[in-house]
């Protein structure tokens, strides 16, 4: 059974008996052992080997092709591209960060480092410390930093700040949603070098500086050396927004417009993680989405090989029909149709509080 939920917050206004009850039927354990039992957990080493190989040869195919193309401004159809590859490539250094490509932990780290900081050029140690702290608390107010604000507010609360600029954006921030994207591929780059720079210990801080600093700095002289500067400013400007748009769609619609969390609410993991998530359906998203579509499976078990998710999906939707538990699922277009809808009403916070709502509803 596959029930759509509204967004709201998540608050523990059950009886203590009921949610006793609830937690027992919602019970983690047995759909881990289902999960175990059916072989879900296996890597597959195999199949992220071959997605590399495929991403290796299209990235220097379109290196490649940019050189023999020259002095043409065709060569913004090349840049396109490797913002596909490189959102690819980061998908597997999301993968990679949460174990699921290879065998051994440290081999993990090590692909996932080279992969974002040398590959994709963000730092792996921003990425696995943010990221870690979303798992363990998707979408939970104060916890979660995917929904701390940043340029879009997440929260009616953060939208009432908001001031001059910023007010009119967030006033129509879901409409301006994928605009905004085309600037998220840039955000993401600055943000982790900015990380790494702080006056506080971080993991691999000079390795990763260095890994990054090399990255641009062959590349953008790559650039400037087989094409004018402006075609190469150009160049650089879509490679980053078709990035950008690729991360941030991907992403956003996992967990944006689902229920969010109270900070001090206490809830059993399977049903934080299954009632704050959302899947989506369809053809040829699990390549398109890196896996992501399976959020809700992803986040139950984040060591588990993409290939793996579509099974892992059966048994947990399976459990939650026969418990009663919402299983959030739709297409993409539905998901991106939510979150719209969630950042507009989310926007409607920062409304001139002398405004009167019944004569803006007429207008």
């Amino acid at each position: 059974m596959t029930t759509t939920m509204t967004a709201g917050a998540l608050r523990s206004t059950i009886p203590a008996s009921e949610r006793a009850e609830r937690a027992e039927r919602a019970d983690f354990r047995v759909v881990a052992k289902a999960v175990r039992d059916a072989g879900l957990l296996e890597r597959r080493v195999g199949f992220y080997v071959g997605v590399m190989i495929v991403l290796g040869v299209a990235l220097v195919g379109l290196l490649v092709g940019a050189v023999l193309l020259g002095d043409s401004w065709f060569q913004l159809l090349i840049a396109a591209g490797l913002g596909i590859v490189f959102t690819q490539i980061a998908f597997i250094a999301h993968e990679a960060s949460h174990r699921q490509v290879l065998k051994s932990g440290p081999a993990n780290d090590r692909l996932g480092r080279i992969l974002a900081a040398g590959v994709v050029g963000i730092s792996h140690q921003w990425w696995m410390t943010k990221h870690s702290r979303h798992h363990a608390n998707p979408n939970q107010i104060g916890r979660d930093p995917d929904i701390d604000i940043d340029t879009i507010s997440f929260l009616p609360s953060d939208a009432k700040k908001a001031r001059g600029i910023q007010r009119w954006v967030t006033q129509r921030q879901g409409w301006l949603f994928f605009p905004l994207l085309t600037f998220e591929g840039a955000n993401l780059h600055v943000r982790s070098v900015l990380t790494l720079l702080e006056r506080r210990p971080v993991v691999g801080r000079w390795l990763e500086l260095g890994l990054i600093f090399t990255r641009f700095a062959v590349f953008f002289t790559f650039l400037f050396v087989i094409m004018p500067p402006l075609m190469a400013l150009a160049f650089i400007a879509v490679q980053m927004a078709v990035f950008g748009v690729g991360m941030g769609a991907s992403f956003a619609p996992n967990h944006k417009g689902m229920p969010t969390v109270g900070r001090d609410v206490k809830l059993d993991f399977f049903t934080k993680q299954v009632r704050t998530s959302r899947n989506i359906r369809g053809w040829g998203m699990s390549t398109l989405m890196g896996g992501l579509n399976y959020q809700v499976e992803h986040h139950l078990f984040p060591n588990m090989a993409r290939p793996h998710l579509k099974a892992a999906s059966e048994i947990v939707r399976a459990h939650c029909a026969q418990h009663n538990i919402p299983y959030t699922e739709t297409n993409l277009v539905g998901a991106y149709a939510s979150v719209v809808r969630y950042l507009n009403r989310v926007g409607l916070a920062a409304r001139d509080p002398f405004d009167c709502p019944m004569l803006d509803a007429r207008r």
